[in-house]
C-alpha cells in the first residue's frame, strides 16, 4: 500500500472554548496548570486523530509555555494544528489564547507542543500524511519544526539513559 497523501495543517486544525469558572482555579485565581494541561492533551489528541484517520496514543507532552495567566471568568480558546508529520507521529501545536469579547482583543496565554503516534487496528505505530502549510503562521511552525524534532529526540535519548541508570542502580524496571 503508497503512502497517505499529503494534507494541509488547516484540515485537521480544532478548536475548544470554554469560560473558565471557580472550580477550575486555584487559590491566585488562576487556571489550575492540570486543567489547562488536560484540554491541552484533549484538543491535540483529536487534531491527531483528525490528520491520521486512526486512533493515536500521546508520545509526549514536549512542553507547555505558561505566558500569561488565565483567570476566572476568562474565556479560553485552545487551537491546536498538527505542524509536523513524521512516519507515524505528528507533532500538535496548540495555542491557548484567552479572548477579551468586551475589548475584542485576543492574548496568548499559553503554548504547548504534543506528539502522538496513529496507531492501526492491532494497535502498532500507522503511517500518517504528510503535512504541508498555506498560511505565514502555519509556514513558520512548519519550518521551526525540524529544531524541535532534534530537540526531541535528544531529550529521549537522555531519558533512556536516566531509565537505565535508574533500572541498574534503584533496580527500577
Amino acid at each position: 500500500m503508497g503512502s497517505p497523501k499529503s494534507k494541509s495543517m488547516s484540515e485537521a486544525r480544532s478548536i475548544k472554548t470554554r469560560q473558565v469558572f471557580p472550580q477550575d482555579t486555584n487559590h491566585h485565581h488562576t487556571m489550575f496548570g492540570g486543567m489547562l494541561m488536560a484540554n491541552i492533551d484533549e484538543i491535540s489528541a483529536i487534531t491527531a486523530m483528525k490528520h491520521s484517520n486512526a486512533q493515536v496514543v500521546t508520545a509526549s507532552t514536549d512542553s507547555v509555555d505558561f505566558l500569561k495567566p488565565i483567570k476566572t471568568g476568562d474565556i479560553v480558546s485552545y487551537e491546536a494544528m498538527v505542524s509536523y508529520a513524521g512516519k507515524s507521529s505528528m507533532e500538535v501545536c496548540v495555542q491557548i489564547i484567552i479572548e477579551d469579547v468586551f475589548e475584542d482583543e485576543r492574548h496568548l496565554a499559553a503554548l504547548s507542543f504534543l506528539t502522538f503516534v496513529a496507531l492501526d487496528q492491532e494497535g502498532k505505530p500507522k503511517e500518517v500524511p504528510q503535512v504541508y502549510p498555506e498560511t505565514k503562521t502555519e509556514k513558520w511552525f512548519h519550518e521551526t519544526a525540524p529544531t524541535r524534532v532534534k530537540r526531541r529526540k535528544e531529550r529521549r535519548d537522555e531519558s533512556k539513559e536516566t531509565i537505565a541508570f535508574l533500572s541498574e542502580f534503584q533496580h527500577i524496571e
